[in-house]
């Protein structure tokens, strides 16, 4: 018989990590995040590897998109000084494209032309792996960029930079529903590894994240444009449902595009004076 005090190690639980250890992996995810989400220059070492990783890193959504929003922001308050509200906005419009590659719009155009040319599930999925740019795509971006610069033309340069870092933070907590909660509707892409893999606590926690940075942005403003970007996005996620019977990634970028034109027109009509 085995002394009780000498268990075997083949058994023994694996020690806890401590909270230095804690925050280092939150801090990876973190960079997880932004590696997905951004164009900025992430070492592999920093965001860290394994086939779950995208599901546990969803929860910082928000934290990179307020990252992408606050540099956005930064051009438009600078720009706003010097130049008209809608050249300010565009130039912002731009810096924010820069930092994630488009990587949303992109998204957007896509999903427009597989649900406008698909009269099938099977053809609208077609499409939508097409990189050719159609007519509902280019329509929507156009719009898309039309809603958000004329919103944030209505902003002074620091009202500007607030609404910019809570809109982008709430248009990227507003895909985090669909990870959680629906299934996706190919066999693989992008971003299936994450569907359905969300630890227990990471909705909640993503939710109360997006909470924080959007009422620290604009305060009850911001918290009334994270509502309505949950709304506009779960518009995008029921048609979706009802068309292919699950997301995909570029319905993802669909969703973060109009949550975040949501949150901006209503920060329009609640910040300003």
């Amino acid at each position: 018989m085995s002394d009780p005090q000498d268990p075997d190690p083949q058994n023994a639980a694996p020690p806890r990590a401590g909270a230095l250890g804690r925050l280092g992996e939150e801090a990876s995810l973190l960079c997880y995040a932004l590696q997905f989400l951004t164009r900025l220059p992430i070492p592999s070492a920093a965001a860290g590897h394994g086939p779950d990783r995208l599901a546990r890193a969803a929860r910082w959504f928000p934290v990179a998109g307020a990252l992408v929003g606050l540099g956005a922001g930064l051009v438009f308050a600078a720009a706003a000084l010097a130049l008209p509200p809608l050249a300010a906005a565009a130039l912002a419009l731009a810096a924010g494209m820069a930092l994630t590659g488009a990587l949303h719009e992109d998204g957007l155009s896509d999903t427009l032309d597989g649900l406008g040319g698909g009269f099938t599930r099977e053809r609208a999925l077609e499409i939508m792996r097409d990189s050719r740019i159609g007519a509902y795509g280019a329509a929507g971006i156009g719009l898309g960029l039309l809603a958000r610069a004329g919103a944030l033309a209505a902003f002074a340069p620091m009202e500007g930079l607030a609404a910019l870092v809570a809109a982008h933070a709430a248009g990227r907590a507003a895909m985090i529903p669909a990870i959680r909660f629906a299934g996706y509707a190919r066999a693989e892409g992008a971003a299936a590894s994450v569907a359905g893999g969300m630890p227990g606590g990471a909705f909640p926690a993503s939710v109360l994240l997006a909470a924080l940075v959007c009422g620290a942005a604009a305060g009850w403003a911001g918290l009334a444009a994270l509502a309505a970007a949950y709304l506009a996005a779960t518009a995008v996620l029921a048609r979706l449902l009802r068309r292919l019977g699950g997301y995909t990634g570029d319905g993802l970028g669909a969703m973060e595009q109009a949550g975040e034109i949501a949150a901006l027109l209503v920060l329009a009509a609640l910040l300003p004076g």
